[in-house]
Order: structure tokens, then C-alpha cells, then sequence
């Protein structure tokens, strides 16, 4: 039998995590660096790279399906977001799949993040930002991130209500 309780706990616990990321994607350090501040494009962006680190560090098999929950949600919170905007239904549904194959992207590009040099990181940043003076700043900064998702346990960002 299905605990209502239950799936009320979990959604949201995946509210705090996609509002973590949110509070992660919108600091204005990351900005500084860019010719113009603050887009929403931009914004998306970067809380498409923190989520693409995110499942990364956690993907296993045990944390499967609820990564694959954790993905679903964030991706129709984006969704009510662009809805929140005023697009249209049509628009909304190709720019989801804009937004998705970008994602997939970034998914696949920061793979081996480990093993890849500064340089290469730099070109993998490059890939999704445009405009930016200084992406060196933001390859440490997604190494410092990076980082940080490593040392604690997918349990530790659900319970989380402060940033991730």
C-alpha cells in the first residue's frame, strides 16, 4: 500500500534539492565573468551543470530510481517555471527538449570530469556558457563542487534545507 505520508515526505525532499540548486544556480559569484549579468538562459544553464554534477556523483545502482524520481521532478518544476514566464504549450514543448538534449550534454561531457585537465574542463564549461571572460574561475568552482557532492551521501542533500 502506498503512504500517502510517504510521498509527500519525498517530493519534498526533491523541492528542497531542486530549490538548493536553484539558490546554487542564481549566486551572484558566478556571474562576475560574463560580458552581460544574470539571464535566465544563463541561470538555467547553470542549474543544469549543478544537477549534471549532482546525478554524477550519485548515480549507483542502489540510488537509481530515485535519481530517475529526483530527474522527473526537476525537470517539471523547469517546466512550470517556463509555464510561471507565459510561453506557450508548444513553445514549452521544444524548449524542454532543447533544454534536455543540453542537459544530456552536459551529463556526458562532465563523465570523466576526474580525469580530465584544466584545460579540457575549461572547453567543456565553454561548450555551454558564451560570453564569459574568465572560465578558469568557473572550472574551479565546479571542481570545488564537485568535490564537496563527494563527501556526502545522496541522504544528506535530500534532508538538506540549506544549500547544497
Amino acid at each position: 500500500m502506498i503512504n500517502i505520508k510517504n510521498i509527500f515526505f519525498m517530493k519534498n525532499n526533491y523541492l528542497n534539492l531542486y530549490n538548493n540548486l536553484i539558490k546554487l544556480a542564481t549566486n551572484k559569484d558566478l556571474y562576475i565573468n560574463f560580458k552581460k549579468q544574470d539571464t535566465f538562459s544563463e541561470r538555467l544553464i547553470f542549474f543544469l551543470l549543478h544537477f549534471a554534477f549532482f546525478l554524477k556523483n550519485f548515480k549507483n545502482q542502489n540510488n537509481s530510481s530515485i535519481l530517475q524520481e529526483i530527474y522527473d521532478f526537476n525537470f517539471r518544476q523547469l517546466e512550470l517555471s517556463i509555464r510561471e514566464i507565459g510561453y506557450g504549450d508548444q513553445s514549452i514543448n521544444k524548449k524542454m527538449k532543447v533544454y534536455i538534449n543540453v542537459f544530456h550534454g552536459m551529463v556526458s561531457d562532465i563523465h570523466f570530469w576526474e580525469t580530465l585537465t584544466k584545460t579540457e574542463k575549461s572547453k567543456k564549461i565553454s561548450n555551454f556558457l558564451v560570453d564569459i571572460e574568465n572560465i578558469e574561475y568557473l572550472v574551479d568552482y565546479f571542481e570545488d563542487f564537485n568535490q564537496k557532492l563527494s563527501k556526502k551521501t545522496l541522504n544528506s542533500y535530500l534532508k538538506s534545507v540549506s544549500n547544497a
